[in-house]
């Protein structure tokens, strides 16, 4: 799957602070899910079951952050594993999401997760480009900041 050439949709961004975009579940598959935020077609188990989502939905928010409990125990026990399996901090995505807008973060997220080989999906989990299979090393370490 390339990235789109136009910006992320918003919708992919989860409640945790996670961009589905760059998720092996949405690059690999006939059937790619389509984000947190929409239906559960084409998700993983784990995520059709997510506690963080339901709780979103029970307390009416969209994003965690939007919590007065934020972070809760959820959130940073899955920070705790995104930063120690991925690199990756989903807070860090949330707070940047909340000072700077989503519409940034995205275009963000475009330039450090397109592979400069073939212009695929940079998949978070496994670091491997969607299109041309090929590793990264590591993906740009800091978002830019405007």
């Amino acid at each position: 799957m390339k990235m789109p050439d136009e910006c992320i949709d918003t919708i992919m961004f989860a409640p945790c602070g996670m961009n589905c975009k760059v998720c092996y579940k949405h690059c690999y598959h006939k059937k790619p899910c389509m984000g947190c935020l929409n239906s559960d077609e084409g998700k993983p188990k784990h995520c059709r079951k997510c506690k963080i989502k339901d709780c979103m939905k029970v307390k009416g928010y969209s994003y965690c952050f939007e919590c007065t409990d934020y972070p809760c125990k959820m959130i940073k026990n899955l920070e705790k594993s995104y930063n120690e399996r991925y690199q990756a901090s989903l807070m860090e995505n949330s707070e940047f999401v909340r000072n700077n807008g989503l519409e940034v973060f995205m275009e963000n997220q475009k330039e450090k997760y397109t592979c400069p080989k073939c212009g695929g999906i940079i998949s978070i989990h496994d670091r491997e480009c969607s299109e041309c299979q090929e590793k990264m090393e590591s993906i740009k370490s800091e978002i830019m900041k405007y």
